[in-house]
This record gives structure tokens, C-alpha cells and sequence, in this order.
């Protein structure tokens, strides 16, 4: 996430990282999983368009994917 956000990776590496992270996945519930994958197929649509086309905010979806990421790792420590 923090090199997608300081434009060291693009958006589709970022995406096809997160979507191989299967085992990590299956030690979550399923509905982390189901919103990971929503998280990443609207980011990578916002990927496809300037920021002036696109009705997904990369800003607010990188945001979301933070807080993704927290809510997971807390999940995962419990």
C-alpha cells in the first residue's frame, strides 16, 4: 500500500499482489474477502481513466484499502 501511494508500484502490480494473497485471505473471514475484491476491481478501474472521468476517487479508495488493511491485520491478531 505505501509504495502503491508513493508511486513506486502502479495500480495494476498493486491490484495482481493483493489478489495472490490467497492464503492470507483464507485465515479471514469470507466477507474481508469479498470487499478486498471489490476494493481492488473498483481501483483498478479507477487506474483505466484520468482522474476527471473516473467516479471512483483513487484518493478514497486508497483510504478504503488503509483501512482494509487495518481492520484485516486487527482480525488477524485477535
Amino acid at each position: 500500500m505505501t509504495d502503491l501511494q508513493a508511486g513506486q508500484i502502479d495500480t495494476r502490480r498493486f491490484v495482481a499482489l493483493a489478489r495472490d494473497q490467497t492464503e492470507l485471505l483464507e485465515q479471514l473471514p469470507p466477507r474481508y474477502a469479498e470487499v478486498l475484491h471489490g476494493l481492488l476491481d473498483r481501483l483498478e478501474s479507477s487506474a483505466l481513466f484520468d482522474a476527471e472521468s473516473c467516479s471512483f476517487s483513487q484518493r478514497d479508495l486508497t483510504d478504503s484499502m488503509r483501512l482494509w488493511l487495518d481492520k484485516a491485520a486487527t482480525q488477524l491478531q485477535a
